[in-house]
């Protein structure tokens, strides 16, 4: 099974450092209330103007921080430590704060860029340096917005781009466990109301611009939800997983124009199912008759996207950090 090498650190670490720093083109997540909001993206955002879009930049920076700190002999370490000394800083923090009480600011970056900021916080702390400690106003201010908006969604967000609920609550749960015991509690309950009874899956996927599985990514889910009752659910959900089916899971996506932002999400959709087939596998443990089928799949979606996480800046200013996610994971 393809693993994270010193390799892949300095490559996917390389690139990700020059487009955090790259400010256009940049999509602005932002509703103008009057001509004085029209000003460039680091006044709005004096943190994460990079990398094409906030999320983007977030995660671009939870990517190099994990891998400096997993890889701390990377040439490129030296300086990944003295930009973030410059960027994560509380001034600069209060700036990405104070956006968040903007007028119809309550939906922005709803729930990806929520989940990848608590992403973000949680490894700055695993860092001898002060950044968690800048960052934890902006963390806390998304955790209180899980807190508020989990409970008034009646209905999952299934789809496999930014909205994807089960995606956002990996992430959020990832960091609320060590850190806030009723929001792993609110998440928990949410993911049972969802997705508890979803039995024989369809999986009708992939969408042609999705860079997330709908099923995979719940599946995955309610791995860490469930626990020891995880395979007996799964059975239910993908009752032919065994045999490859439905075949769409187990066959990486095609995608025709890496230079087309919206098709090349589907190199991130191979990417996050190798990470979600993975997770998955180890969650029902070897003897499931699952388990080999599962690691297969995962080797194969790494394959097919592995070689094209950088060369085109659609999909370079972002995939890297799924990459990462395959091949190493979440958890320390």
């Amino acid at each position: 099974m393809t693993t994270l090498t010193p390799n892949h650190a300095a490559r996917f670490a390389t690139a990700t450092l020059a487009h955090l720093g790259r400010e256009y083109p940049y999509k602005m997540d932002l509703v103008l209330t009057g001509p004085e909001d029209a000003k460039p993206p680091r006044e709005h955002h004096p943190i994460f103007h990079g990398s094409f879009d906030w999320h983007s930049c977030v995660h671009g920076w939870w990517q190099i921080l994990r891998l400096a700190r997993r890889f701390p002999d990377l040439a490129i370490a030296a300086d990944i430590g003295a930009r973030a000394d410059e960027m994560l800083v509380p001034e600069k923090v209060a700036g990405e704060r104070a956006f968040l009480d903007r007028p119809y600011s309550a939906a922005f970056e709803r729930p990806y860029g929520w989940a990848w900021l608590l992403a973000l916080h949680a490894e700055t702390e695993r860092h001898n340096a002060p950044w968690a400690a800048a960052l934890e106003p902006l963390a806390a201010a998304f955790a209180q917005r899980f807190h508020a908006f989990l409970p008034k969604l009646t209905y999952p967000l299934r789809v496999g781009t930014h909205f994807n609920i089960a995606f956002a609550l990996l992430l959020a749960r990832h960091w609320a466990e060590p850190r806030d015991p009723a929001l792993v509690a609110l998440i928990d309950a949410r993911a049972r109301d969802w997705f508890a009874g979803d039995r024989d899956c369809q999986a009708w996927e992939p969408g042609g611009d999705e860079f997330l599985s709908s099923a995979l990514t719940e599946a995955h889910l309610m791995a860490i939800v469930l626990g020891d009752d995880f395979p007996r659910w799964f059975d239910a959900f993908l009752p032919r997983a065994a045999q490859q089916q439905p075949a769409t899971l187990f066959t990486p996506a095609t995608v025709s124009d890496r230079s087309d932002g919206k098709i090349a999400h589907l190199d991130g959709l191979n990417l996050s199912r190798a990470w979600s087939w993975r997770a998955i596998a180890s969650a029902l443990g070897p003897a499931h008759p699952v388990a080999p089928v599962a690691e297969a799949a995962a080797q194969r979606h790494l394959a097919a996207a592995l070689p094209h996480v950088t060369g085109d800046y659609m999909g370079e200013h972002w995939l890297a950090s799924f990459a990462l996610l395959a091949l190493d994971g979440l958890a320390d």
